[in-house]
């Protein structure tokens, strides 16, 4: 488990806080793991009515921990521990909610296609720079991107890299609602109190139909999954992932 994830209580909310602000909320291994756990865990719960994710000030995440990346490029062992994530993500029982602050990359960004309700800052900025790194889009993105906002401005977004500012993240169906920064988390919890004061099992049924079918989105994480390893260990992912690295560190 990991210290980087902290999880709370606002009465029948469950809230799951990245909290690795030396990193941006570069997720590891074990913050995926981390947050697996506290899913199945809610989900099992009957006190708990709903989920919310929360970053820290100006960085919701900058998507997976890259030094795994590379890490995985070398050994060729990634661990089981994002696409268990991913799939539970897929498969939560109860609503999923976000508040969203400054960065939202990659993962960071796809975690969204799975909220039913995603709150930003005006300065928020989304971005999946998975090409550019050699990579592919993971997540089900692939599939729920273009669903959600059409195939051009998906395909802007997820292949050619193409950033959202808030608003334009708004018009795209991404985020629900802009909220300014000081209002972000009560507004989040009060929309989250709201859902967990509705009749539980009504709340359950409505969202399973919204999410159906919920078997598509699942097998293509695992397609891209496995593309995605794939090209983990390419020379051009390797490549990329290199550059990048040398370039922050200069």
């Amino acid at each position: 488990m990991s210290d980087h994830i902290q999880i709370e209580r606002h009465g029948a909310v469950q809230i799951i806080r990245m909290n690795r602000p030396d990193k941006k909320n570069a997720l590891t291994r074990a913050m995926y793991a981390t947050m697996t756990k506290a899913i199945v865990e809610g989900d099992a719960d009957v006190s708990i009515r709903a989920h919310v994710f929360f970053g820290v000030p100006g960085a919701f995440s900058a998507g997976n921990d890259l030094q795994d990346f590379m890490a995985f490029a070398t050994s060729g062992n990634m661990g089981s521990e994002v696409i268990d994530f991913l799939i539970t993500l897929v498969n939560a029982k109860k609503p999923l909610l976000a508040g969203v602050d400054g960065l939202a990359i990659g993962i960071g960004t796809t975690i969204h296609f799975h909220c039913d309700l995603t709150f930003a800052t005006p300065q928020s900025y989304f971005k999946t720079p998975f090409v550019d790194l050699g990579l592919v889009p993971e997540a089900g993105s692939s599939l729920l991107g273009p669903a959600l906002m059409g195939h051009q401005r998906a395909f802007a977004f997820l292949a050619m890299g193409e950033g959202l500012h808030a608003v334009e993240a708004k018009e795209a169906g991404l985020v629900y609602k802009l909220v300014e920064t000081d209002e972000l988390e009560s507004t989040v919890l009060n929309v989250a109190a709201e859902i967990a004061a509705k009749p539980p099992e009504a709340m359950q049924i409505s969202r399973d139909l919204l999410h159906m079918p919920r078997q598509d989105a699942v097998e293509r994480i695992k397609l891209e999954a496995k593309l995605f390893a794939e090209r983990l260990q390419s020379e051009e992912a390797r490549g990329a992932l290199m550059a990048f690295l040398t370039r922050k560190k200069g």
